[in-house]
């Protein structure tokens, strides 16, 4: 166990918003809601998963909705608290700790907020290791846990429990309720026993989204390049360099979904990149070749500062590095790239490791 503060808090929405491969929320909300959390409540605990008993019963808290709504509708804090305990109620348990349902964006950094206003701590763990844009792309699901009994709370007052009979009609049922409610909601979900989440969840990824963020902001002091040291961190690639040329981005069926294109500079100069986003860049290629696919991570930083650049914040113009990053092993098995391969988005490719398609793997 250890208290972060605000520098932590700092440094975790950094990596959040590269973890979070476009996706996920801005962080910046996020970031706001924890730090003003600590200015009133103090520091916040962080468990490591060994640390949680194994009856002590874990809800995650989220934001569900399209990214792009957040700009125009910013949460209290509130719809969390009152999604919480409505879910607290109706279990009939007292809840031990929350944590981030993924690593990436508003949803890393909204559990501390919530976090500190309830008086316990945030487990050192997500259900994806980056971000997802529905509620059954998550590691709990591949293990058999489920997204209900799930509580959905508005700015307005609105709560809704929800009980299906599988974690694809909470997604259904959930994402048209989110859409009625403005565009976006808090969720108190999938609950769980500290005994299933150390078996099912990603640990650690608050730490790496920190030590991230870390890197990053000591970069300019140190004398290193920023993105060289997060691909040391995160094991990734460089894909590609350029600035933004075209981008056509909708919200629709609840969801940001678009196209950016990527005018090559430098050693990429001639050629062209195409990102396809929902709400997470999901697929990145050129004319010639795929470079990277979901379920691996991609994200696009900034090529000056190395920060990270969101599918809401990305901009005509902008000056910037596509890397990609390989997924957590638990995406790698047949019914994880069923639920979050390229197929599942309609994209008519094969799922291909990155470090395969840089030619950094294994034939």
């Amino acid at each position: 166990m250890r208290l972060l503060d605000k520098q932590e808090i700092e440094d975790i929405a950094v990596g959040a918003a590269l973890l979070g491969t476009g996706g996920g929320g801005d962080p910046y909300i996020g970031k706001l809601m924890a730090l003003q959390a600590i200015e009133e409540y103090g520091p916040i605990k962080l468990l490591d998963p060994e640390e949680v008993p194994d009856d002590a019963m874990i809800v995650p808290s989220a934001m569900m909705g399209a990214p792009t709504v957040m700009i125009e509708k910013v949460p209290s804090g509130e719809e969390a608290v009152t999604a919480f305990q409505s879910l607290r109620d109706y279990l009939g348990e007292e809840i031990y700790a929350t944590m981030p349902i993924e690593a990436g964006g508003v949803n890393s950094l909204l559990p501390f907020a919530l976090a500190a206003r309830q008086g316990i701590p945030v487990v050192d763990c997500d259900g994806m290791g980056r971000a997802f844009p529905e509620l059954q792309m998550v590691t709990f699901y591949l293990d058999g846990l489920e997204a209900t009994p799930m509580v959905l709370s508005d700015e307005k007052g609105n709560g809704m429990l929800l009980n299906t009979i599988n974690s694809v009609w909470a997604e259904r049922l959930a994402r048209g309720a989110t859409i009625e409610m403005g565009g976006s909601v808090m969720l108190a979900i999938y609950p769980m026993k500290g005994k299933d989440l150390k078996r099912s969840a990603i640990r650690n990824s608050l730490s790496l989204e920190e030590k991230i963020g870390r890197s990053i902001r000591e970069a300019k002091a140190k004398n290193y390049d920023a993105i060289d040291e997060v691909l040391k961190i995160t094991s990734g690639f460089k894909l590609f360099q350029g600035k933004v040329k075209d981008i056509d981005r909708k919200t629709e069926t609840g969801f940001a979904r678009g196209t950016a294109i990527i005018e090559g500079i430098k050693d990429y100069k001639g050629q062209e990149l195409e990102l396809n986003f929902q709400n997470e860049h999901l697929l990145a290629k050129t004319e010639e070749k795929l470079l990277c696919v979901t379920p691996d991570l991609i994200a696009v930083l900034d090529a000056e500062t190395g920060m990270p650049i969101t599918t809401e914040g990305l901009r005509y113009g902008a000056r910037c590095i596509v890397i990609g990053m390989p997924c957590d092993p638990k995406w790698r098995t047949e019914k994880a790239i069923e639920i979050a391969g390229p197929s599942y988005f309609g994209y008519d490719v094969a799922y291909t490791p990155v470090e395969k398609l840089a030619g950094k793997g294994e034939e």
